[in-house]
């Protein structure tokens, strides 16, 4: 699986939630599926989202500005969530 390539399927198929705001909110209310955060992700947001048995934490081998080239955004993404991953099979890098 190439990672950069589902991820824009997940983006564009399906439901993906960009920004630490959003994607806290998104683990609170039990949406996500996935959860991708950049290695520079800041580190008291990495703390503030605990792992439950149902939710898979992703850390992207990148910064966040490599990570949100990766969305095709023009700006940066440290934390994003996979509510639905429509067409794409990034959802099975829970599985690996």
């Amino acid at each position: 699986m190439d990672f950069n390539t589902s991820l824009r399927r997940a983006i564009k198929t399906g439901d993906v939630l960009l920004g630490q705001n959003k994607t806290e909110q998104c683990i609170h209310e039990g949406k996500a599926q996935l959860v991708v955060v950049a290695k520079n992700c800041p580190k008291n947001f990495r703390d503030s989202i605990t792992p439950d048995e149902d939710l898979f934490i992703y850390t992207f081998d990148g910064s966040s500005v490599q990570l949100g080239k990766a969305c095709g955004k023009p700006f940066m993404v440290s934390a994003l969530a996979v509510v639905d991953a429509g067409e794409s099979d990034i959802l099975s890098l829970k599985r690996a």
